[in-house]
Order: C-alpha cells, then sequence, then structure tokens
C-alpha cells in the first residue's frame, strides 16, 4: 500500500508539473510532436520500401532459354541441374508453345505474327523460369546457370536489378538512421526541457531534501512528467500520420506512378505506426527525463 500511495502521489505530482510550467511544457510537447511527425514520415516510408522490396524479391525471375534443337531427356536434365543448385526458391518450365500462346493471348500484334507458325515451325524457345532465394546473389546464380550443357541464354535484367536493390538498400539505411537521429534529438529536447523545470523548482526539491525525502521519490515525479509529455507530445504525430497516410493512399490509388509500385494498405500500417509512435514518445520522455533528473540535479 505504501508503494502504491508513492506512485499515486508521484502521478499526481508530475501532472501538476506539467501544468505548473505549461510554457515549458507546452514547448517539449511542440517540440516532440514535430520530431514524431518526422519519424512517423520515416516508419512510413521504409515500411514501404521494404514491401516493395519483397515484393520485387518475390517477383524477380531469371528466364533461362534452351537450345532449339534439345530433346525432352535433356529438357529434364536442364531442369534438375538448376534445381540443385544453391539459391533456388522455384524451378517452372515453359514449352515455346505455351509462351507462343501467351503472347497470341496478351497482344493482337503477337497474335497477328505469331498465328502462321504452327507448333512444329515455332520460332521461340522452351524455357524454365527461376526464383532465387537471395536477390543480392542473382547475378552469380545466374551465371552458375548459364554454364549449364544445352542451356543457350539466361537473362534477368542484370545490371539494373542489382542497381535497384543498391538503391532501396541505401534508402533503407538512411531511414533507419534518420529516425535514430530523430529519437536522439527528441530525447536532448526533452532532457533540456525537465532540466530548465528542476533549475525553476530548485529552492522545492531542497526543501524535500531537508525534510527526509529519498533520492527515488523526489526523481520519480519528473521520471513521470517525462512520459507524460512523451505521450501527450506523440498524439498528434499518431493522428497525423494514420490520417494523413490514409488520405494519400486514396489519392494515389494505392500505388506510385506505376502499378508496380505498390504502397501499403494502410490497415496494415496503423497498428505499428501508432505502437511505433506511442513507444518511441513514451520511453524518450522517460528516458531524457531520467538523464536529466541523473545529470543535473546529482541525485
Amino acid at each position: 500500500m505504501k508503494a502504491f500511495r508513492i506512485l499515486r502521489s508521484s502521478l499526481s505530482e508530475s501532472f501538476k508539473g506539467v501544468f505548473r510550467n505549461f510554457s515549458l511544457s507546452l514547448a517539449s510537447i511542440f517540440c516532440i510532436a514535430i520530431t514524431l511527425v518526422l519519424v512517423g514520415f520515416s516508419i512510413i516510408l521504409s515500411y514501404n520500401v521494404n514491401n516493395f522490396t519483397r515484393e520485387i524479391e518475390q517477383d524477380m525471375t531469371i528466364v533461362v532459354f534452351l537450345n532449339r534443337k534439345i530433346s525432352d531427356e535433356d529438357v529434364k536434365t536442364v531442369g534438375n541441374k538448376i534445381r540443385g543448385l544453391e539459391n533456388i526458391k522455384e524451378v517452372k518450365f515453359e514449352s515455346k508453345n505455351d509462351v507462343k500462346k501467351s503472347m497470341q493471348e496478351d497482344s493482337e500484334i503477337f497474335n497477328s505474327i505469331l498465328e502462321q507458325y504452327n507448333d512444329e515451325t515455332n520460332p521461340l524457345q522452351d524455357s524454365y523460369l527461376v526464383k532465387v532465394v537471395d536477390i543480392n546473389t542473382i547475378g552469380k546464380t545466374a551465371d552458375e546457370i548459364e554454364k549449364i550443357e544445352n542451356v543457350d541464354i539466361v537473362k534477368y535484367g542484370e545490371g539494373s536489378v542489382e542497381e535497384l536493390v543498391k538503391i532501396f538498400d541505401l534508402v533503407k539505411k538512411i531511414m533507419y538512421g534518420t529516425v535514430v537521429a530523430l529519437v536522439l534529438v527528441t530525447i536532448f529536447l526533452i532532457a533540456n526541457t525537465i532540466k530548465i523545470t528542476i533549475q525553476s523548482r530548485s529552492r522545492e526539491i531542497e526543501i524535500r531534501r531537508l525534510v527526509g525525502a529519498s533520492n527515488a521519490f523526489i526523481r520519480q515525479p519528473f521520471f513521470f512528467e517525462g512520459i507524460i509529455l512523451g505521450f501527450l507530445g506523440s498524439i498528434v504525430p499518431i493522428i497525423g500520420c494514420c490520417f494523413g497516410y490514409r488520405y494519400l493512399y486514396d489519392r494515389l490509388g494505392g500505388q506510385i506512378f506505376t502499378a508496380i509500385i505498390k504502397l501499403v494498405h494502410p490497415s496494415d500500417i496503423t497498428f505499428i505506426l501508432v505502437l511505433g509512435l506511442l513507444a518511441i514518445g513514451v520511453i524518450v520522455g522517460a528516458f531524457g527525463s531520467y538523464r536529466a533528473v541523473r545529470k543535473y540535479l546529482k541525485i
């Protein structure tokens, strides 16, 4: 019961401290809100880049064109050799006649050109469609496939794929770095706000010390005050980022420029965004307060 009374007293003092130093608290909340808006934007961008990268990895396919004179037995042999390589996730065979039918269905121009060929005179090639486990080593895998006997040509968008992967990795690193930097800035802001608050209440703290208040009892109200500031500062960014992203998603139709670059649906990111911003606000608020109390009160 005593611990509960101390906790209740600390929470009460924390709320009083927030409103007693309202101008400082408002400035701190405003700074936290601005910082967390940027953090929220970084989280949204990082999540979409990660999602887009995963989709590319799932859809990225190595097309293996086989020798035109290859026998049915050798077709199976090539397929087994491909499946035996490392970094292979899925191997699918497409006959030249299947490719022909698919091209005719997709385009009237191709249909007009290919309809003059029958199954025997079909100029296309049998092929294997290969998906890899790790897109970062797709070039090495393609080189290994190209060395297999009866493989004519291997295509996977070489050059552009590697560059695209590098760009996405760079964007992710920048976003992660931005989030970390913004969190550190938020901690600094809260710590300085609490420091100013402590200085303005130094006489009150000294009186508490003289009457025998423990260090923990003096420290707790400031600790909870930081949590309250972090919580209040996260409300506007949460609302703004969640509704702002949903509005942007609806306006763009769920994609950027092309259907290839699809945005993550708002319902899939809302929980992460709310939990992430709230946790960051509360944690950095608590840590910032603890840092200020420990460094400047020297208790």
